[in-house]
């Protein structure tokens, strides 16, 4: 007969507790009392949470089975990160492990550094996020713990990296936007974003470009904001500067994300444009902001809670059987057509 799969609302119902302190007891959380996290630990053991139908018996020793979890910024302060650390905790932690979640400072990125208080010894998988320094993902692939990349540099994709990788996928996503765009009459399209910040806004440039190559269209970079990451893309009056630069202001712009997407968009609305009657404007990653902006923005639906889960059973997986070959996983994006790029009203 199968086994029901344990839940922490199981453990946290066994244990008379919440599941938010059950689930803090799991993700390492200091504010949980030892005596608590030991409750919590042996009631799990004792549910078999986390452990396969033929594991060794219930008094065997609750072996601490850590995963790592590094980001280069506070992955809770916006949609990907606060979507994807929640699907990817919870499955996890399924599987019987605990996750430890890491910020990696600048410096210790240009130093090629792990984080203080990272033990090797202790820690059975690695997962980074928001890391887009090759020296530095090259480091963390090298240390002989299974790791998984979601996301990377530009080329990380198909770079021979001792890893598995894994990505919503960008570039037919930015096809279809694109094809929505010709649809509509637009001719002379620009792109906005830092092409060579991360490896996904790469994909979505090349996807843009290539459009235009098929239509036998001309790319135009006099059109484009290309500016690096660091520049001012959350600043109306460096996006008003920008456009009055420009040649002309084009039909349509595609943004490498929702965040410039919908910051241009109010650049452009005090400059007298209005959209999408003088020019489109498409996001990507479909935020919250992007239906509540007006008018609600075109843009495209990352699977962000499927590639949290499938990251879990990427890394269990690696972790179970490491000389099983590296994988690169993408996640079907789809495209979210609102009024942004609507010329038939």
């Amino acid at each position: 007969m199968a086994l029901k799969r344990v839940t922490l609302k199981d453990i946290a119902d066994a244990c008379g507790l919440s599941r938010n302190t059950v689930s803090k007891v799991f993700n390492a959380h200091a504010s949980v009392p030892e005596a608590t996290k030991k409750a919590v630990l042996k009631k799990a053991q004792e549910l078999g949470y986390g452990r396969l139908p033929d594991s060794s018996s219930e008094d065997e020793p609750l072996i601490e089975r850590s995963i790592a979890l590094l980001a280069q910024h506070k992955l809770m302060g916006h949609n990907f990160g606060a979507y994807f650390i929640t699907s990817f905790t919870d499955q996890i932690c399924r599987s019987g492990y605990t996750v430890k979640i890491y910020e990696v400072s600048p410096e210790e990125i240009e130093k090629k550094r792990l984080p203080p208080h990272f033990d090797a010894g202790k820690t059975s998988g690695i997962l980074c996020i928001e890391l887009f320094d090759k020296a530095y993902q090259n480091m963390v692939s090298s240390l002989g713990i299974p790791c998984i990349f979601v996301d990377g540099y530009v080329g990380s994709n198909h770079a021979l990296l001792n890893c598995d990788f894994i990505s919503m996928e960008n570039y037919a996503a930015m096809f279809a936007l694109m094809d929505k765009l010709f649809e509509n009459g637009a001719t002379r399209i620009g792109f906005v974003g830092d092409r060579d910040h991360c490896n996904s806004f790469f994909e979505r440039w090349v996807g843009y470009a290539n459009s235009l190559m098929a239509r036998a269209l001309k790319y135009d970079d006099s059109i484009s904001i290309l500016d690096a990451d660091s520049a001012s893309y959350g600043d109306g009056a460096w996006y008003v500067d920008k456009l009055r630069k420009m040649p002309f202001i084009p039909d349509a712009f595609v943004c490498a994300n929702d965040y410039i997407a919908i910051h241009l968009m109010a650049a452009l609305k005090k400059l007298g444009k209005r959209i999408p009657q003088d020019v489109m404007v498409t996001g990507f990653d479909c935020s919250p902001d992007a239906a509540l902006v007006e008018p609600s923005l075109t843009t495209v639906s990352i699977k962000t809670a499927e590639i949290g889960r499938l990251s879990a059973d990427v890394l269990d997986n690696r972790i179970r059987y490491p000389e099983r070959p590296f994988r690169r996983v993408s996640v079907l994006s789809t495209p979210v057509f609102a009024e942004s790029t609507d010329r038939k009203k």
